[in-house]
């Protein structure tokens, strides 16, 4: 039990969710809402209730912290491609004997007209885009552009803060923050000529008008799959996550 004497919920987020989360458990009688950030973005979208920003330095360290907060319960509610991430906490909330949830956002699904070629790692990614196309949307984020820095092809390269190298050489920059519309994604990559999208099965619908745009033009899609996750409980919304908190800490 946390030292207020209420019961303790962590949060480990930075998504959307993460933070829809939050906000429906702060203020409620008996409940102490705790997120953690990772820290890789300079300005984050911090979410209601208590914030920590930083690694814990792996799951033995995180384990430590949960006891010495008097975590009743963890959500897990990080990025779908947060995979060490995960990994530490199942293993943490084990060591540390408190209950663990993971919320994730469901994978996108191919409708008619799609034409997605599925990739298990970036590198498959740029490997498969000299055979597609030429002028590429890359929506993957800031990190793991390497992959693609010795490719000849030119990139527009979207995300929200401005990565490190190496970045592939023939680079536009676009630093944005989602949601996104169907009309702005159609206007940006007719400006730009794009003839291939990649991006990662991160799912939701903040970013989801890029394959809507993709496939009202024709255009391939390159979509890195999702990492496996932890071996625990798992639900796709928050409202899922806050009936588990109930029966998992009263």
């Amino acid at each position: 039990m946390s030292p207020t004497g209420s019961a303790c919920v962590v949060i480990l987020g930075g998504t959307g969710e993460a933070r829809e989360l939050a906000a429906r458990l702060v203020g409620r009688g008996g409940v102490r809402v705790v997120s953690t950030l990772a820290g890789r973005v300079r300005e984050p979208r911090l979410p209601a209730g208590e914030v920590r920003v930083g690694g814990f330095g792996g799951p033995e360290r995180l384990a430590e912290w949960l006891r010495a907060e008097g975590a009743d319960a963890v959500i897990d509610a990080t990025h779908p491609f947060a995979a060490r991430i995960s990994a530490s906490a199942a293993r943490a909330a084990r060591l540390a004997g408190v209950p663990l949830l993971l919320l994730r956002r469901p994978g996108w699904v191919a409708g008619d007209g799609d034409d997605w070629r599925w990739v298990s790692t970036l590198e498959e990614a740029a490997e498969s885009l000299p055979r597609l196309g030429e002028r590429v949307f890359l929506t993957t984020g800031r990190q793991g552009l390497a992959a693609f820095a010795s490719s000849p092809l030119w990139y527009l390269v979207r995300c929200v803060e401005a990565p490190d190298p190496p970045v592939p050489e023939r680079m536009r920059l676009l630093l944005s923050r989602g949601p996104y519309s169907l009309d702005g994604e159609l206007a940006l990559m007719r400006e730009h000529r794009v003839d291939v999208l990649v991006t990662k099965d991160s799912g939701g619908g903040r970013t989801e008008a890029k394959l809507s745009a993709a496939r009202r033009l024709g255009l391939p899609v390159v979509v890195v799959r999702r990492p496996a996750v932890p071996d625990v409980r798992c639900v796709a919304t928050v409202e899922e996550a806050v009936s588990w908190l109930g029966s998992a800490v009263g």
